[in-house]
């Protein structure tokens, strides 16, 4: 199993938009994003970080390939993924249907070895 950990800024006054989309997730769209991430191979977390620079989220996937299955999600055709890129790109102002500007995060320390 691999992990996959990201910190991306929410725009600013968009928390509220964000916990609207969780709450979709975790309520009404549940069945839909079990669905995405079990056809990609992962499993989803997301937090919310709270900062004097503003509100963050970090989210991590785990799977056999957590970084392919991110790249996999941003260009998914089916309704509810492009429902949900576009809930990620309201809330972040990222395009995850392209690749994120510069390298995916890295691993510097890990507890375990």
């Amino acid at each position: 199993m691999a992990l996959l950990a990201m910190a991306l800024p929410v725009t600013p006054g968009k928390t509220e938009h964000l916990m609207k989309f969780a709450a979709e997730l975790k309520g009404p769209r549940r069945a839909d994003y079990i669905a995405l991430c079990k056809r990609h191979g992962v499993h989803e977390r997301t937090f919310l970080q709270k900062t004097p620079m503003g509100d963050f989220v970090v989210v991590t996937f785990e799977g056999e390939n957590p970084a392919g299955a991110f790249q996999k999600i941003g260009t998914g055709s089916d309704d509810f993924t492009k429902w949900f890129v576009a809930q990620v790109s309201a809330v972040h102002g990222v395009d995850i249907s392209k690749p994120l500007p510069g390298p995916m995060p890295e691993l510097v320390i890990d507890s375990k070895g």
